[in-house]
């Protein structure tokens, strides 16, 4: 374990800061950056450790906005359980293969997902659907196999999955975006822990770092909420931009991992 200096503590707690600032700011997409910063900012040397810890905070970030939206009346429970419990075994999955996975193969494939992410971001956001939506027969069948598939992705990179689950959502039983951002919720915070638990019994999640990630986390996430009000005419333009960094951040992270490969 890393020994927690007064310089690695003040580095966590920027690291979650950032993550809590993007996600603040833009809803999504921040907490991918988490296990970079662990890796390449903090000094953690063990990329299963990074992720299985990065996990842990997405999951507790996500339950935390979780309960805002439910006050709000944006979470459609059904739906969202239905993908959040098929999803579960995904992740379970996911992770069980994740965790005897080469650490710089893992890393490789993490910089795909978050080249992923990214390229995602840059989609205009549509607000098409329905927002009366109730749960079906024929729509349990669409959302098992969809969430599933998104939480075997979701566990084996150690990603909240919130990219996959919101277009899942909305394939699948045709809810509007807003419901289906908080309705993603759900399956991010499930998710999460269960990829965190599962690597956190092979000992690869830290808990002190969850802790200092989530202190930082909630100063960036307040900050961040202010900063989309000033952004909030050309929020687009900043998407982009936060598009393109996250996009930069996959390439060092694919260059590294790949250096690694080819010097072991």
């Amino acid at each position: 374990m890393i020994e927690l200096t007064p310089q690695i503590i003040t580095l966590v707690v920027l690291s979650g800061a950032i993550v809590g600032l993007f996600l603040g700011t833009f809803g999504g997409g921040g907490s991918v950056l988490a296990a970079p910063l662990l890796l390449y900012v903090v000094g953690v040397e063990d990329p299963h450790i990074a992720i299985g810890t990065s996990a842990a905070a997405v999951a507790a970030i996500a339950l935390f906005s979780l309960i805002g939206h439910w006050r709000g009346g944006r979470v459609k429970w059904p739906c969202a359980i239905v993908f959040a419990m098929s999803g579960l075994i995904g992740s379970i999955l996911g992770s069980s293969l994740a965790k005897i996975t080469q650490g710089d193969v893992l890393l490789l494939g993490f910089s795909a997902a978050m080249a992923m992410i990214a390229a995602s971001m840059f989609r205009q956001p549509k607000s098409a659907g329905d927002p009366d939506v109730t749960l079906t027969p024929k729509m349990v069948f669409q959302l098992a196999p969809i969430g599933l598939v998104v939480g075997l992705a979701a566990g084996f990179f150690g990603i909240g999955g919130g990219f996959l689950i919101v277009p899942g959502l909305m394939l699948a039983v045709g809810m509007t975006m807003t419901n289906a951002t908080a309705s993603s919720l759900v399956s991010v915070a499930i998710f999460g822990a269960a990829t965190s638990a599962n690597y956190a019994i092979s000992s690869m999640v830290d808990g002190r770092l969850i802790l200092l990630l989530l202190g930082g986390g909630a100063v960036g996430g307040v900050l961040g909420i202010l900063l989309s009000k000033w952004f909030a005419s050309r929020l687009r333009m900043a998407r982009i931009a936060f598009a393109t960094m996250i996009i930069a951040v996959a390439g060092f992270v694919a260059f590294q991992a790949t250096q690694s490969l080819m010097l072991a």
